[in-house]
Protein backbone atom coordinates (compact mmCIF):
# COMPACT_ATOMS: atom_id res chain seq x y z
CA UNK A 1 0.00 0.00 0.00
CA UNK A 2 1.65 3.80 -1.21
CA UNK A 3 1.84 5.91 2.18
CA UNK A 4 -0.19 9.05 1.37
CA UNK A 5 2.57 12.24 1.81
CA UNK A 6 1.53 14.81 4.83
CA UNK A 7 3.30 17.43 2.96
CA UNK A 8 0.47 19.20 0.78
CA UNK A 9 1.57 21.27 -2.97
CA UNK A 10 -1.77 22.60 -2.87
CA UNK A 11 -0.94 25.72 -0.33
CA UNK A 12 2.35 25.74 -2.43
CA UNK A 13 0.80 26.74 -5.82
CA UNK A 14 -1.48 28.89 -4.53
CA UNK A 15 1.00 30.56 -2.63
CA UNK A 16 3.28 31.08 -5.85
CA UNK A 17 0.35 32.12 -7.79
CA UNK A 18 0.19 34.80 -5.09
CA UNK A 19 3.22 36.20 -5.03
CA UNK A 20 3.58 36.32 -9.19
CA UNK A 21 0.30 38.58 -8.53
CA UNK A 22 1.84 40.69 -5.32
CA UNK A 23 5.05 40.81 -7.72
CA UNK A 24 3.53 42.67 -10.63
CA UNK A 25 1.23 44.67 -8.60
CA UNK A 26 3.70 46.55 -7.06
CA UNK A 27 5.47 49.72 -8.05
CA UNK A 28 9.19 48.86 -9.78
CA UNK A 29 11.42 51.84 -8.70
CA UNK A 30 15.05 52.93 -9.41
CA UNK A 31 17.02 54.90 -7.38
CA UNK A 32 17.90 57.88 -8.82
CA UNK A 33 21.13 58.34 -7.11
CA UNK A 34 22.47 54.74 -6.97
CA UNK A 35 20.62 53.28 -9.78
CA UNK A 36 19.29 50.45 -7.89
CA UNK A 37 16.13 48.74 -8.75
CA UNK A 38 13.51 47.05 -6.59
CA UNK A 39 10.12 46.74 -5.83
CA UNK A 40 7.51 48.63 -3.68
CA UNK A 41 4.69 47.44 -1.42
CA UNK A 42 3.12 50.98 -1.21
CA UNK A 43 2.64 53.87 -3.57
CA UNK A 44 4.21 57.12 -3.10
CA UNK A 45 1.04 58.89 -1.90
CA UNK A 46 0.45 55.62 0.39
CA UNK A 47 4.23 56.52 1.99
CA UNK A 48 3.54 60.27 2.03
CA UNK A 49 0.09 59.99 3.74
CA UNK A 50 1.54 57.08 6.55
CA UNK A 51 4.40 60.18 6.81
CA UNK A 52 2.42 62.52 7.95
CA UNK A 53 0.26 60.14 10.44
CA UNK A 54 3.50 59.29 11.91
CA UNK A 55 5.06 62.77 12.05
CA UNK A 56 1.61 64.26 13.43
CA UNK A 57 1.55 61.64 16.36
CA UNK A 58 5.44 62.01 17.61
CA UNK A 59 4.79 65.38 17.86
CA UNK A 60 1.55 65.49 19.57
CA UNK A 61 3.59 63.38 21.97
CA UNK A 62 6.80 65.44 22.68
CA UNK A 63 8.14 68.29 23.35
CA UNK A 64 8.92 70.03 20.49
CA UNK A 65 11.49 73.04 21.06
CA UNK A 66 10.28 76.37 18.68
CA UNK A 67 13.08 78.61 19.02
CA UNK A 68 16.93 79.15 20.18
CA UNK A 69 20.10 78.23 18.51
CA UNK A 70 19.77 74.35 18.26
CA UNK A 71 16.27 74.92 16.54
CA UNK A 72 17.71 77.41 14.17
CA UNK A 73 20.91 75.32 13.95
CA UNK A 74 18.51 72.14 12.85
CA UNK A 75 16.36 74.15 9.98
CA UNK A 76 19.72 76.03 8.65
CA UNK A 77 20.77 72.11 8.06
CA UNK A 78 17.42 71.49 6.43
CA UNK A 79 17.38 73.69 4.42
CA UNK A 80 20.45 73.57 3.03
CA UNK A 81 20.13 69.75 2.49
CA UNK A 82 16.71 70.05 0.64
CA UNK A 83 17.63 72.49 -1.61
CA UNK A 84 19.88 69.78 -2.91
CA UNK A 85 17.56 67.36 -3.37
CA UNK A 86 16.37 66.38 -6.60
CA UNK A 87 13.39 64.69 -8.19
CA UNK A 88 13.65 62.06 -5.41
CA UNK A 89 12.09 64.76 -3.61
CA UNK A 90 8.97 65.06 -5.50
CA UNK A 91 5.63 65.74 -3.80
CA UNK A 92 7.20 66.07 -0.53
CA UNK A 93 6.51 68.52 2.07
CA UNK A 94 9.31 69.49 3.39
CA UNK A 95 9.27 69.87 7.20
CA UNK A 96 11.65 69.60 10.25
CA UNK A 97 11.33 69.81 13.97
CA UNK A 98 13.72 68.95 16.98
CA UNK A 99 12.25 67.05 20.58
CA UNK A 100 13.27 67.61 23.68
CA UNK A 101 14.80 64.19 24.50
CA UNK A 102 17.85 62.44 25.44
CA UNK A 103 17.28 59.99 23.06
CA UNK A 104 20.08 59.87 20.29
CA UNK A 105 18.19 59.51 17.51
CA UNK A 106 16.72 61.94 14.22
CA UNK A 107 14.40 60.46 11.60
CA UNK A 108 12.88 61.50 8.33
CA UNK A 109 9.63 60.46 7.44
CA UNK A 110 8.07 59.81 3.80
CA UNK A 111 6.49 62.89 2.57
CA UNK A 112 9.56 65.14 3.98
CA UNK A 113 8.87 64.85 7.71
CA UNK A 114 12.31 65.60 9.54
CA UNK A 115 12.71 64.84 13.75
CA UNK A 116 15.63 65.65 15.02
CA UNK A 117 15.96 64.47 19.36
CA UNK A 118 18.14 67.08 21.16
CA UNK A 119 19.99 64.19 22.49
CA UNK A 120 22.17 63.81 19.19
CA UNK A 121 23.07 67.25 18.99
CA UNK A 122 25.76 66.31 21.31
CA UNK A 123 26.93 63.77 18.79
CA UNK A 124 26.84 65.81 16.16
CA UNK A 125 29.07 68.36 17.84
CA UNK A 126 28.78 71.13 14.07
CA UNK A 127 26.48 71.12 11.17
CA UNK A 128 28.54 69.38 9.37
CA UNK A 129 27.89 66.08 12.21
CA UNK A 130 24.39 67.32 11.92
CA UNK A 131 23.91 67.20 7.69
CA UNK A 132 25.61 63.63 8.45
CA UNK A 133 22.57 62.16 10.28
CA UNK A 134 19.92 64.77 8.47
CA UNK A 135 20.84 63.96 5.17
CA UNK A 136 21.34 59.78 5.98
CA UNK A 137 17.81 59.70 6.98
CA UNK A 138 16.83 62.40 4.22
CA UNK A 139 18.22 59.16 2.32
CA UNK A 140 15.78 56.77 3.46
CA UNK A 141 12.88 58.54 2.55
CA UNK A 142 13.80 59.97 -0.91
CA UNK A 143 14.60 56.01 -1.70
CA UNK A 144 11.31 54.87 -0.03
CA UNK A 145 13.35 52.54 1.85
CA UNK A 146 9.72 51.91 3.75
CA UNK A 147 7.76 50.98 0.75
CA UNK A 148 10.48 48.31 -0.03
CA UNK A 149 10.71 46.90 3.03
CA UNK A 150 6.27 46.80 3.31
CA UNK A 151 7.37 44.88 -0.30
CA UNK A 152 9.63 42.43 0.88
CA UNK A 153 7.68 41.61 4.09
CA UNK A 154 4.69 41.04 2.01
CA UNK A 155 6.42 38.29 0.17
CA UNK A 156 8.10 37.00 2.80
CA UNK A 157 4.65 36.55 4.50
CA UNK A 158 3.09 35.25 1.11
CA UNK A 159 5.27 32.10 1.44
CA UNK A 160 5.25 31.46 5.05
CA UNK A 161 1.52 31.22 4.32
CA UNK A 162 2.20 28.69 1.56
CA UNK A 163 4.95 26.87 3.72
CA UNK A 164 2.39 26.80 6.46
CA UNK A 165 -0.39 25.42 4.57
CA UNK A 166 1.41 22.33 3.08
CA UNK A 167 3.03 21.12 6.52
CA UNK A 168 -0.31 21.56 8.33
CA UNK A 169 -0.82 17.54 8.70
CA UNK A 170 2.56 17.24 9.87
CA UNK A 171 2.88 16.59 14.15
CA UNK A 172 3.35 19.67 15.87
CA UNK A 173 7.05 19.36 16.99
CA UNK A 174 7.95 18.80 13.12
CA UNK A 175 6.09 22.01 12.20
CA UNK A 176 7.54 24.22 14.87
CA UNK A 177 10.84 22.38 13.73
CA UNK A 178 10.47 23.24 9.77
CA UNK A 179 9.10 26.70 10.10
CA UNK A 180 11.55 27.35 12.86
CA UNK A 181 14.42 26.86 10.40
CA UNK A 182 12.52 28.90 7.27
CA UNK A 183 12.18 31.63 9.77
CA UNK A 184 15.88 32.07 10.92
CA UNK A 185 16.74 31.67 7.34
CA UNK A 186 14.61 34.27 6.65
CA UNK A 187 15.68 36.90 8.63
CA UNK A 188 19.12 36.18 8.94
CA UNK A 189 19.41 35.63 4.84
CA UNK A 190 16.72 37.50 3.47
CA UNK A 191 15.10 40.67 5.75
CA UNK A 192 18.77 41.44 7.58
CA UNK A 193 20.80 41.92 4.75
CA UNK A 194 18.43 43.76 3.37
CA UNK A 195 17.70 46.45 6.09
CA UNK A 196 21.97 46.60 6.23
CA UNK A 197 21.71 47.42 2.19
CA UNK A 198 19.61 50.27 3.31
CA UNK A 199 21.46 51.48 5.52
CA UNK A 200 24.58 51.63 3.47
CA UNK A 201 22.81 53.18 0.78
CA UNK A 202 21.46 56.34 2.81
CA UNK A 203 24.86 56.26 3.97
CA UNK A 204 26.18 56.77 0.50
CA UNK A 205 23.20 58.96 -0.36
CA UNK A 206 23.32 61.19 2.66
CA UNK A 207 27.11 61.74 2.09
CA UNK A 208 26.35 62.70 -1.52
CA UNK A 209 23.38 65.05 -0.18
CA UNK A 210 25.79 67.16 2.68
CA UNK A 211 29.06 67.35 0.12
CA UNK A 212 26.88 69.03 -2.66
CA UNK A 213 24.94 71.31 0.12
CA UNK A 214 28.43 72.02 0.69
CA UNK A 215 30.00 69.86 3.86
CA UNK A 216 32.28 68.50 4.48
CA UNK A 217 32.31 64.97 3.35
CA UNK A 218 35.37 63.50 6.18
CA UNK A 219 33.02 64.79 9.09
CA UNK A 220 30.42 61.93 8.40
CA UNK A 221 33.28 59.46 8.70
CA UNK A 222 34.31 61.48 12.14
CA UNK A 223 30.46 61.54 12.99
CA UNK A 224 29.83 57.88 12.68
CA UNK A 225 32.62 57.11 14.79
CA UNK A 226 31.36 59.17 17.65
CA UNK A 227 27.93 57.27 17.11
CA UNK A 228 29.83 54.20 17.68
CA UNK A 229 31.39 55.55 20.28
CA UNK A 230 28.29 55.98 21.88
CA UNK A 231 26.37 53.25 20.93
CA UNK A 232 28.10 50.62 23.13
CA UNK A 233 28.04 47.08 22.76
CA UNK A 234 26.28 45.61 19.38
CA UNK A 235 25.66 42.29 17.60
CA UNK A 236 27.75 41.40 15.41
CA UNK A 237 26.79 42.50 11.51
CA UNK A 238 25.02 39.49 10.39
CA UNK A 239 22.44 39.75 13.21
CA UNK A 240 22.00 43.38 13.07
CA UNK A 241 19.82 45.75 10.86
CA UNK A 242 22.78 48.32 10.90
CA UNK A 243 26.81 47.27 9.17
CA UNK A 244 28.88 46.88 11.87
CA UNK A 245 30.57 49.98 12.55
CA UNK A 246 33.93 49.34 10.89
CA UNK A 247 31.88 48.14 7.74
CA UNK A 248 30.37 51.50 7.26
CA UNK A 249 33.23 53.48 8.05
CA UNK A 250 35.27 51.88 5.73
CA UNK A 251 32.69 52.77 2.79
CA UNK A 252 32.04 55.96 3.85
CA UNK A 253 36.14 56.29 3.25
CA UNK A 254 36.22 54.36 -0.33
CA UNK A 255 33.17 56.81 -1.32
CA UNK A 256 34.35 60.10 -0.23
CA UNK A 257 36.78 60.66 -3.35
CA UNK A 258 33.73 59.62 -5.99
CA UNK A 259 31.47 61.46 -4.27
CA UNK A 260 33.88 64.65 -4.45
CA UNK A 261 33.64 63.96 -7.59
CA UNK A 262 29.94 63.74 -8.31
CA UNK A 263 29.20 66.96 -6.17
CA UNK A 264 32.16 69.27 -6.74
CA UNK A 265 30.52 71.73 -10.25
CA UNK A 266 27.70 72.05 -7.92
CA UNK A 267 28.28 72.67 -4.30
CA UNK A 268 27.62 75.29 -2.13
CA UNK A 269 30.50 77.49 -0.05
CA UNK A 270 31.56 75.39 3.10
CA UNK A 271 31.15 76.56 6.31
Amino acid sequence: MQRRSMFKWGPILIALVSLAVFYFRSESFENPITGRETRLGLSKDEEIALGLQGYNEVLSRSQVVESGPEVEMVRRVAKRLVNVVGDEGAGFEWKVSLVRSDEINAFCLPGGKIVVYTGILSVAQNEAGLATVMGHEIAHATSRHGAERMFDQGMVEIAMKGVQGSIEDLEPSQRQTILGIIGAGTKFGVLLPFSRKHELEADEIGLYYMTKAGYEPEEAVAFWKRMAEAGGAKPPEFASTHPSDDTRIRRLRELIPQIRERASGISNTSR
